[in-house]
C-alpha cells in the first residue's frame, strides 16, 4: 500500500480537528468573555532510511539523509488571552476586567473556577451570581433596601440606601490571575478550572500587583476576529482539499498498477 495514502488521511485528520476549532471560535463570536482557540500542528515520526552524517566513504560522510515523514497530528489547543473589546452597558451589575485578571466563581461542588464573563444577577438572596446560579467569590449580598450600586475600579462594593445618603461598603470583589492563563481547562458556560499547567491562582486587590482593573457597566467582548477566522477556514478547506487530492492520486497509480500488471 502506498504510504502517502496514510499520510493523506493524517492530513485529512488534522484538517478536520482545525476546522472544528475555526467553526467553534466562530460560532462563539458573540459570547461574552470569550477566548479563541488556536490548533496546533505537530508532524509524526520519520523513517530515517539514510541517517544524515553517516559515513558514505571513509573519508566522507552524508551532507543529508533519506528521512520520510508519516504524516501530522494536532498536539493541542492554545487558547488566546488577548482582551477583547469592552462594552458599556446599563446594567450596574455587568463588570469587566481591564487587563489580566479573572473573577472567582464559586461551584456547587465547592470548588473554585475563573471567568471573564462578568454578566452577573441577583439571586433571591439577593446575592451576586453568573448567568448559571453560581456564586461569585469572594460572596456579595446585596440587601433589600439599596437605592444604588456601585462597584470600584478596585472592587470595592458599596450601596446606598432610602433614607441614608452616606455609601456603605458591603464587599470587595477579588480577581485571580495566573502565570500560565492558557494551561486552564475550559469547563463550558465561560468557565475555567485550575490546572498543573496554569499553575497556582494568584488572588489579590484588582488594579494591584498586576491584577486588571475591574469597570461596572461594561462587558467584555468575545476576542475573535470573524474576518481573521474565515480566512482560517479558507486555508483549511484548501489544505482538506489537497490531501483530498493525494489520495485521489495515489488511487490511481494503485489502479494503474492493478490494471497494466
Amino acid at each position: 500500500m502506498l504510504p502517502a495514502l496514510w499520510v493523506a488521511k493524517t492530513g485529512l485528520s488534522a484538517q478536520d480537528t482545525n476546522l472544528a476549532v475555526v467553526s467553534n471560535n466562530l460560532a462563539n463570536v458573540s459570547t461574552t468573555g470569550f477566548k479563541r482557540d488556536r490548533a496546533e500542528f505537530q508532524d509524526l515520526l520519520y523513517q530515517v532510511k539514510r541517517q544524515p552524517g553517516a559515513q558514505s566513504t571513509q573519508d566522507s560522510e552524508l551532507p543529508s539523509g533519506l528521512q520520510v515523514g508519516t504524516g501530522v497530528r494536532v498536539v493541542g489547543t492554545q487558547k488566546s488571552f488577548t482582551a477583547g473589546s469592552l462594552q458599556t452597558t446599563e446594567n450596574p451589575l455587568d463588570m469587566a476586567v481591564n487587563g489580566r485578571g479573572f473573577f472567582q466563581v464559586l461551584q456547587p461542588d465547592g470548588t473554585v473556577s475563573y471567568t471573564r464573563d462578568g454578566t452577573f444577577h441577583l439571586n433571591s438572596d439577593g446575592q451576586i451570581v453568573t448567568a448559571s446560579g453560581f456564586a461569585l467569590e469572594p460572596a456579595v449580598v446585596v440587601p433589600n433596601d439599596a437605592q444604588t450600586f456601585t462597584v470600584g475600579q478596585d472592587g470595592t462594593v458599596s450601596i446606598t440606601t432610602a433614607g441614608n445618603p452616606a455609601s456603605q461598603v458591603i464587599g470587595n470583589i477579588q480577581t485571580a490571575d495566573f502565570i500560565n492563563p492558557a494551561g486552564l481547562q475550559a469547563i463550558g458556560s465561560n468557565l475555567f478550572l485550575e490546572t498543573a499547567a496554569s499553575g497556582a491562582p494568584q488572588v489579590g486587590t484588582p488594579g494591584l500587583n498586576g491584577l486588571g482593573t475591574t469597570q461596572q457597566m461594561t462587558l467584555e467582548n468575545s476576542n475573535v476576529s470573524t474576518v481573521e477566522e474565515l480566512v482560517n477556514m479558507i486555508t483549511t478547506q484548501r489544505a482538506y482539499e489537497m490531501n483530498s487530492k493525494v489520495i485521489s492520486t495515489a488511487d490511481q497509480m494503485l489502479s494503474f498498477v492493478t490494471q497494466q500488471l
